[in-house]
This record gives C-alpha cells, sequence and structure tokens, in this order.
C-alpha cells in the first residue's frame, strides 16, 4: 500500500507545475476571448454551429455554461448549444499537456471533436428547423456563478484551478494505482469493455458526469492504457463540464433538457463505435 501511494504522489505532484502553467494561459486566454467569443456565438445566426465548435475547443469553464444560457434564452439554436458541447474540452487538454502527451494526440482530440460538433450541428439545425429570437437579454456570468472566480484575476483563478485539479488527480491515482495494483490492467480494462466496440456506450455515460471528474478520470485511463482511443473521444464528446447541470437549471422544459442529453450521448458513443471500427480496419 505505501508503493500505491508514494506513486500516486509522485505521478501527481510532478506534473503541478505543468497545470500551473497551461491554466495560467487558459485564463489568459478566456480573460481575453470571453466577452468576444459570446457576441461572436451570439450573432453567428445559421453559422452557430461553426463558431460554436471552434469557440467551445477553447479550454475554459466559460463556453458550455454561458451556451446553456444563450440557449435556454433562444438566443442560440440547440445545433449550436449540441456543437459546443461535443466540442467542449474541459480538463482534457491541460492533463494531455502536463503528463507528455504527444501534439499528435492532442490535436487528433481537438480536430476530431471539433468536426464532429460543426457537423452534428449544422444536421441537427437542418432537421429541426427551429426558429430561435435575438433578444437583448442580459446573460448571467455562468463562470462566477459556479464559484470558478474567473473575476479574480488569472494567477488567483490558476491557483485555485490547479490545487482542485491536483487533489482530483492525486484521489484518480490513488485509485487507479491501487486498482492497479490489486486487480491489474485487465480488469480495470474489462470494467470498461477495453478492446469491445461497445466499449464507448460505457465511456459516454461516464462523459455525462456534471463535473470536471468525467474528463479527468477518461484522461487518466487513456494515458495509464485502461481504455481505447476510441472510448476515451466517446467519454469527452459527451463531457462538458457542469453545463448539463446547469441546463436543467436554467431551461424548464424538462423533456427537451432530456433529448438533448440523449442525443448528445448517441452522439458521442456512436462517434466512439466509428472510430473504434476504424482503428481496426487502419
Amino acid at each position: 500500500m505505501k508503493e500505491v501511494i508514494m506513486d500516486a504522489l509522485i505521478d501527481t505532484f510532478k506534473i503541478v507545475p505543468f497545470l500551473f502553467v497551461a491554466f495560467l494561459i487558459m485564463e489568459f486566454i478566456e480573460h481575453k476571448f470571453n466577452k468576444k467569443g459570446k457576441d461572436k456565438i451570439k450573432k453567428a445566426g445559421k453559422l452557430g454551429p461553426l463558431f460554436g465548435s471552434l469557440l467551445g475547443a477553447v479550454p475554459q469553464c466559460g463556453f458550455s455554461a454561458m451556451a446553456t444560457n444563450l440557449y435556454a434564452t433562444r438566443i442560440i439554436t440547440v445545433g449550436t448549444l449540441i456543437a459546443i458541447y461535443l466540442s467542449t474540452s474541459d480538463e482534457m487538454l491541460p492533463i494531455l499537456v502536463s503528463e507528455g502527451a504527444s501534439a499528435g494526440v492532442i490535436f487528433k482530440f481537438l480536430i476530431i471533436k471539433i468536426i464532429i460538433g460543426m457537423v452534428c450541428g449544422f444536421v441537427i439545425d437542418f432537421i429541426l428547423r427551429k426558429k430561435h429570437k435575438n433578444d437583448n437579454y442580459e446573460i448571467e456570468d455562468f463562470c462566477e456563478k459556479e464559484h470558478c472566480h474567473c473575476s479574480h484575476g488569472i494567477i488567483t483563478s490558476s491557483l485555485k484551478h490547479t490545487v482542485n485539479i491536483t487533489i482530483f488527480i492525486l484521489i484518480v491515482n490513488l485509485i487507479l494505482n491501487a486498482g492497479m495494483h490489486y486487480f491489474g490492467e485487465e480488469k480495470i480494462g474489462e470494467i470498461f469493455l477495453k478492446d469491445n466496440l461497445f466499449a464507448p456506450f460505457i465511456s459516454s455515460l461516464v462523459g455525462l458526469i456534471p463535473n470536471c471528474a468525467a474528463s479527468v478520470v477518461l484522461t487518466e485511463l487513456y494515458l495509464g492504457g485502461a481504455i481505447s482511443f476510441a472510448s476515451c473521444l466517446a467519454g469527452l464528446l459527451t463531457g462538458s463540464g457542469v453545463a448539463l447541470a446547469l441546463l436543467f437549471k436554467v431551461n424548464k422544459n424538462k423533456k427537451e433538457n432530456v433529448k438533448i442529453i440523449v442525443t448528445l450521448y448517441l452522439i458521442g458513443a456512436l462517434s466512439g463505435v466509428i472510430a473504434e471500427l476504424i482503428a481496426r480496419l487502419v
């Protein structure tokens, strides 16, 4: 057990400086481009899924939550909302960067998520052809509402994010290391149906957890070899942080919310299955 704890501590704290630098850069991006990004999404109209998928990929806490509020007031379409949800990277990027993942792997995740979000967003809007109002409703800052404290300055915010994620990664590493030690990598892989064509259906469910926990767990499992790229992709497609919880808070049409989540789940799971099939054929 001592070895498990020491390994978890070493694996966690050696990435802390990289996490802080990554969050510092991301907080700077958010503070510089959040207002411009919101205005672009609001003015995008029929091109909403295009701008939404691109802006959603920016690794920060604001866009998916902001988009949820914009959708609740029908300033953006459901296609734009889902495009942003699908492209949102949450904690995936800082973990991949801090763990030393190759640029090829990082860009593959980002590009695929952006393309899937964009295409699915346009298709959904085309099928539904929903008309939405472009009124002057003032949008609350959900990042502040969810206690991200992004307005306290980029250093304070970066430190807060780094501490929170470090604690969580430590917990995840302890659990994973203990699991690997007592059950072995094969057993962990069996739980997530590793190398099974239907594994993405499991990871997509994990991705729906309305918390950064989902992206942290999935990314760590992928880096540890417990799940495939396709399974990780499926879960990261459905993961959009606290946005799904906020959806039920701000959008009163609960049936509509359920349909959005089911659609998100099916897109994530089926995309993962397709990615798995392609990987087996290549």
